[in-house]
Formats: structure tokens, C-alpha cells, sequence
């Protein structure tokens, strides 16, 4: 700590979290992470960077702790260090809802555009779950449904989901959602099934989120 008081030094390492955090690459990246562990190659392909880009920002926030990594052979894969940082990342979209004229047009209009539905709540989702009212979609890309899911939920991803129509039932309610509340691919999905005469609404954020409450997977 040097001459630093106690207060002072924790306070500085509590900028250097605070700055892993400033960059849209790397709040993208975590939400990549918060479905599952991946390899630095996978992570760059999603967030459309460079693997050397990629590498770089994962290893910033590994040193702030954000995150974990080992090695698999040849491939570095990265996980969530610790899931505070699920907590931790809320928290700071909350803010920015409260206190950014500019978040809350883009969340007023982009998003809400695409579905101004109220979303379906965690805890009336478990319960509909209980009843057997809904019919749960689940519509991220494969690889993140194999590693972990909500209990009973169908796996359709985005892009599959206009030709495989006829495998979800109109005669029930669907609740669809994906990566977490800013994630679009559960946006554009209601507003597809709504256009061919389904009755869907979105969960009120995503998979990591469930999980993080200590809801059920699968």
C-alpha cells in the first residue's frame, strides 16, 4: 500500500474493476461469457474482433478479476471470474437507465419498437412452469443451450426459427429469451411468432440471469 491509507489503496483497486469494465467490446464479451466458458477464438468471431483485439480485452479483465481462464490443448478458454460480476454488470445498466436520456431513447425506441409487451416475470414464469400453461423457447444458437438452459425449454435458434414454425404449438402461450435483457435475438423471435398468430411474450431478461437467482437448469 506504499503511503497510502488502507481506504485510499482500496479504493484504487476498486478503479482498476471499474475500468475493466470501460470498453462496449468487453460488457459484450461478458454477456458471451455469462451463457458459458468459451475459447478466445469463439468470443472474437462473436463480437466481430480480431483474435489479437479479442485476447487483449479478456486479459485486461482477467487481471481486475473479472474473469478465469485455462488452457485446453491449444485454445485459452475464459469463464466468468466469479458471478458477482453478473451483479455487477445489472448494476450498471441500471444506473445508466436511471441517469442516460440516451439509454432510455434507445431502450425506448429501438427495443420497444420491435415489442412494447410487457415481458413475463422470473417468478410467474415458474409458476406458468408448474401449471404447464407455457411453452418455453429458448432461442440462442445451439452450443449455448448444450451448455446450460432453462428447465423444459425447446432450443430453436434465431435464425432457424421461420422454417421450423410448425414445431411450436398455437394453441399454447410461448415465452421466448436469450442472453439477457438486451439480447435482440428474443425481440426479433416474438415479433416473427407474432406475425404468423402466436401468443409469445419474452422473459424479463435471460438464461444468466435466471440462473444467477438460483433458479433450476438444465
Amino acid at each position: 500500500m506504499s503511503s497510502q491509507g488502507p481506504k485510499q489503496f482500496l479504493y484504487g483497486q476498486f478503479a482498476e474493476v471499474a475500468k475493466a469494465l470501460g470498453h462496449g467490446h468487453r460488457l459484450e464479451i461478458l454477456e458471451f461469457l455469462a451463457q458459458g466458458e468459451r475459447s478466445v477464438e469463439s468470443l472474437a468471431e462473436l463480437a466481430g474482433l480480431s483474435v489479437a483485439n479479442a485476447s487483449q480485452h479478456l486479459r485486461l479483465m482477467r487481471r481486475a478479476g473479472l474473469l478465469a481462464s485455462r488452457r485446453d490443448g491449444k485454445h485459452v478458454l475464459y469463464r466468468l471470474g466469479d458471478p458477482a460480476v453478473l451483479d455487477l454488470v445489472a448494476a450498471l445498466h441500471r444506473v445508466a437507465e436511471r441517469t442516460l436520456a440516451e439509454v432510455r431513447e434507445v431502450i425506448g425506441g429501438y427495443f420497444q419498437q420491435r415489442d412494447a409487451m410487457e415481458p413475463v416475470s422470473r417468478k410467474d414464469l415458474v409458476q406458468r412452469l408448474k401449471d404447464g400453461s407455457v411453452t418455453l423457447l429458448d432461442v440462442r444458437p445451439a452450443d449455448e443451450f448444450a451448455a446450460g438452459h432453462l428447465p423444459h425449454a425447446i432450443n430453436i435458434p434465431l435464425r432457424e426459427l421461420r422454417r421450423r414454425l410448425r414445431e411450436l404449438p398455437k394453441e399454447r402461450d410461448i415465452v421466448a429469451y436469450c442472453r439477457g435483457p438486451y439480447c435482440v435475438l428474443a425481440f426479433d423471435a416474438a415479433a416473427l411468432l407474432r406475425k404468423h398468430g402466436f401468443s409469445v411474450r419474452r422473459l424479463e431478461d435471460g438464461f444468466p440471469e435466471w440462473k444467477a437467482a438460483g433458479l433450476p437448469t438444465a
